[in-house]
């Protein structure tokens, strides 16, 4: 079984998040996950369930700040298996094209 989530995790501040938010995904390292940053949150792949949550609340954990803001969205699809990547596949084939644009410059 595979289970897909989307994770955020930054202080609540003004200014730069970004070393904040590193420290929250360099903890991904740390576990039995497969991720991929963008712009809006993390992209986590694991075999269990528990080794997401447990990747989640590290990540969590390593940001400092008075206040931290967490937001965990979960697919756990139990009667079949399927990855992130293969989500985006079944996206692009009805598409006819790749679903990811560049930015205009």
């Amino acid at each position: 079984m595979t289970v897909v989530a989307l994770l955020s995790v930054a202080p609540v501040r003004e200014g730069s998040m970004a070393g904040e938010v590193a420290k929250a995904v360099d903890t991904l390292d740390d576990f039995d996950v497969s991720y991929e940053t963008n712009p809006m949150g993390t992209v986590i792949e694991a075999e269990d369930v528990g080794e997401l949550f447990a990747a989640a609340q590290a990540a969590h954990e390593a940001v400092d700040g008075d206040r931290v803001s967490t937001v965990l969205k979960v697919d756990d699809k139990r009667a079949s298996e399927g990855s992130a990547s293969e989500k985006v596949d079944a996206v692009e084939r009805e598409l006819g094209r790749a679903a990811s644009d560049s930015p205009a410059e």
